[in-house]
């Protein structure tokens, strides 16, 4: 599946093994969920979910975290009790399933690895444009 390769690519990106590869596995199935149309992600996203997952956090009140992950500055935190009140229900209970976790630990699993990987996936500080996100992150990888 789709989301299991995104998994893949994103785990390498966030540093290969332990819990990098977990948390990878994680934002690929909720970035896999989003692009099928699981979350409700308005913005015209296309093939790239991650500007739409961003969008969704923002208007979640997380624009100070979400500024601060694509920014060149430092990372803010986020919890996964916000990260939970951000989502679907739908999609944090698909997401979670897929893991075999409960929706509170995938909560908190994409609460650590998010902000790492949007950091990773926007390194001159902006979202990147018309690609798929495979594309961008096998971009980052070069």
């Amino acid at each position: 599946m789709a989301g299991n390769d995104l998994g893949s690519l994103l785990g390498s990106l966030l540093g290969g093994g332990g819990s990098g590869q977990s948390g990878g596995g994680i934002l690929g199935s909720l970035l896999g969920a989003l692009a099928a149309g699981q979350g409700g992600g308005e913005g015209g996203t296309g093939s790239n979910p991650l500007g739409g997952l961003l969008d969704m956090l923002t208007r979640s009140g997380l624009t100070d975290q979400t500024t601060s992950w694509v920014g060149t500055g430092e990372n803010q935190a986020v919890s996964g009790a916000q990260i939970a009140d951000a989502l679907p229900d739908e999609t944090l209970q698909k997401v979670a399933a897929e893991a075999g976790v409960s929706p509170r630990q995938a909560a908190d699993e994409i609460a650590q690895s998010l902000p790492r990987a949007v950091d990773k996936l926007t390194p001159n500080g902006s979202l990147p444009q018309g690609s798929s996100l495979e594309e961008i992150i096998r971009r980052q990888q070069l």
